[in-house]
């Protein structure tokens, strides 16, 4: 540590040069930045998985396992967030993404989303000393990609007792607070197809329109009651909504084939009944992507996380339990039995904007709840 302790030693350097890294079309480079940094600036059991994902562990194995996680891919960026840089002896232009700091900031692709809590998990990871767990830190590639890279791992067998998921909970119950967030919803993309028999559009009646049938499939959909929950004394409500039609051919031609996007937003173990539209004669329902909500599944593991939040704010702000309204890679672990919690520097409405920015303050603070959750282990594992 350095001379302060709201001032971790390296963070600030070490979120900067992994917001530098490109990896929205391919996260090696920043994997091997996460790789090469853990190896020289920790005592921790550093390996690579044949995904790219990138692990450390450190303490007693045989105690239960308090897993840091965060995700070292990002959306592609917008044009000003890059940056190209030719050396001058031929060789082909470099890219890298712009990082400013200013006003107490650090911007860039992936500052927010979520590279700066990355950072600050390794520098928790090197300097936290695990009472009563086994402390694992975790990089994934292909969080924005539907958690590719943690079903790999989860796959080949990555089952944490407990998880505390660094994606955004700053600003959710107010100004300047970083929260604890114990539920969140998922998504499901389905697509309701509507077949029907064309003609020529002069006698309709000797064929079947398949956007009417679609219509009346939507008219079902609109009629259905929005998935809702209570997580820890937490309302989760998700939703249900047409996103898209798309049907014909040609302007004189009776459709025999429509399809309708429906975006449904989950909650934890309620799903709206989507298949009610398969009554319409000719529609059938696919679904075509599906990510799992998340809810903590252990008050105890949940309430000391809150309490570590609350005695690094301790003044100010109060740090509350808090919904999360998109699905992020805790929903994946939570479905397979993990007691997950979020809590990350990201304030709603940064990620994956052309002005993304993360609070060096923010940075400063994850750090600490982080510690502090691992040192404290003992009172829930």
């Amino acid at each position: 540590m350095n001379a302060t302790d709201d001032t971790p030693a390296g963070l600030r350097p070490l979120t900067r040069d992994l917001v530098s890294i490109p990896s929205h079309e391919d996260a090696t480079a920043a994997g091997d930045a996460i790789e090469s940094w853990l190896r020289a600036e920790t005592d921790g059991d550093v390996e690579r998985d044949d995904h790219g994902n990138v692990f450390a562990r450190t303490g007693d194995p045989a105690e239960p396992t308090v897993a840091l996680v965060g995700h070292h891919d990002v959306v592609p960026p917008d044009d000003s967030q890059v940056e190209t840089t030719a050396d001058g002896d031929g060789s082909d232009p470099e890219e890298s993404y712009v990082v400013e700091e200013r006003d107490g900031r650090l911007y860039g692709r992936g500052s927010a989303d979520m590279k700066g809590a990355v950072a600050a998990a390794m520098c928790a990871f090197r300097d936290a000393e695990p009472n009563g767990c086994e402390l694992c830190f975790v990089s994934f590639v292909g969080e924005e990609a539907g958690g590719v890279g943690a079903r790999a791992a989860i796959e080949d067998g990555f089952a944490p007792e407990y998880a505390v998921v660094g994606e955004g909970s700053t600003n959710y119950s107010g100004p300047g607070v970083t929260d604890v967030v114990v539920a969140h919803k998922g998504r499901r993309a389905s697509t309701l197809v509507a077949a029907g028999e064309s003609t020529h559009a002069s006698i309709p009646e000797e064929g079947v329109n398949a956007v009417y049938r679609a219509c009346d499939a939507v008219s079902v959909v609109r009629d259905l009651a929005f998935p809702e929950t209570t997580v820890m004394g937490e309302s989760v409500r998700g939703s249900v909504a047409v996103t898209g039609i798309d049907g014909g051919t040609a302007w004189n031609v009776v459709p025999d084939a429509c399809e309708v996007t429906v975006d449904e937003r989950t909650v934890p173990d309620e799903r709206a009944p989507l298949e009610r539209a398969e009554s319409i004669d000719g529609v059938t329902w696919r679904v075509d992507q599906d990510l799992p909500p998340m809810a903590c599944s252990d008050d105890e593991f949940a309430d000391a996380v809150l309490a570590a939040a609350r005695d690094v704010q301790s003044g100010s702000v109060t740090p509350e339990h808090v919904v999360k309204p998109h699905a992020t890679d805790a929903g994946w672990l939570a479905e397979t039995g993990t007691a997950c919690v979020i809590c990350g520097a990201a304030e709603s409405g940064e990620a994956h904007t052309a002005t993304e920015s993360v609070g060096l303050d923010v940075l400063d603070r994850c750090y600490r709840i982080y510690r502090e959750v691992v040192e404290r282990a003992g009172a829930f594992a």
